[in-house]
């Protein structure tokens, strides 16, 4: 696989239907507090085991709330999301942002149309990966999720950047330079694009 820029490795991406049958936009729970959840679970763990943990509480109580989360005792949650691995500190993290959220937002609708990414990164154990996750599959941002999957399938190909946001900025580069071509596939939806750049990334990198 060759590319000098972000659109030709998603072109490249586009032609291997990685996504079949998968969301729309690819993180289960799009624009749900749930995504929130699985964003600060997947940190150190594999996705199969942020998704045992999703499911548990699911199966017996329906979609997660950040209300619900809010009022927990840490070790109940640890109990719950014990499957995705440093429960003890996961939860203690989830319970404090879920109160902050409350605190500064009022509600989970709130937070999703006004939180910022400095709002974010200023909370413990959110770094540029789980904020940015959060503001694209939770929040609809128009913003690209960068993780290790990302980082080692540019290094294979020689790519290498000093910073998270300057690898972000490539990407998104790319992309925005090539709106008009892909607007017509993405329906004018920027995020819809980020998304399932950074899905297809994933999935390749998977097999």
């Amino acid at each position: 696989m060759q590319f000098s820029n972000s659109y030709e490795l998603l072109t490249e991406l586009r032609n291997k239907n990685l996504l079949a049958n998968k969301p729309k936009y690819w993180w289960p729970g799009y624009g749900t507090f749930e995504v929130v959840v699985g964003a600060v679970l997947t940190q150190n763990t594999r996705w199969e085991n942020v998704e045992k943990a999703l499911n548990q509480w699911k199966m017996e109580n329906g979609k997660w709330k950040v209300e619900d989360v809010a009022a927990f005792e840490p070790s109940y949650l640890a109990e719950i999301i014990k499957p995705a691995g440093f429960y003890n500190q996961k939860s203690k993290r989830l319970i404090a942002l879920s109160r902050n959220i409350l605190r500064d937002f009022g509600d989970f609708e709130t937070f999703r149309e006004n939180v910022t990414r400095e709002w974010l990164l200023a909370q413990k154990g959110v770094g540029f990966e789980t904020a940015d996750s959060i503001l694209c599959y939770a929040c609809g941002r128009d913003i690209m999720v960068m993780d290790a999957y990302t980082r080692r399938l540019l290094k294979k190909h020689g790519y290498e950047f000093e910073s998270y946001d300057d690898m972000r900025e490539w990407f998104e580069g790319g992309v925005e330079e090539n709106c008009k071509k892909l607007s017509d596939i993405y329906k004018n939806d920027l995020n819809l694009c980020y998304s399932r750049f950074h899905g297809k990334i994933v999935e390749f990198m998977k097999k």
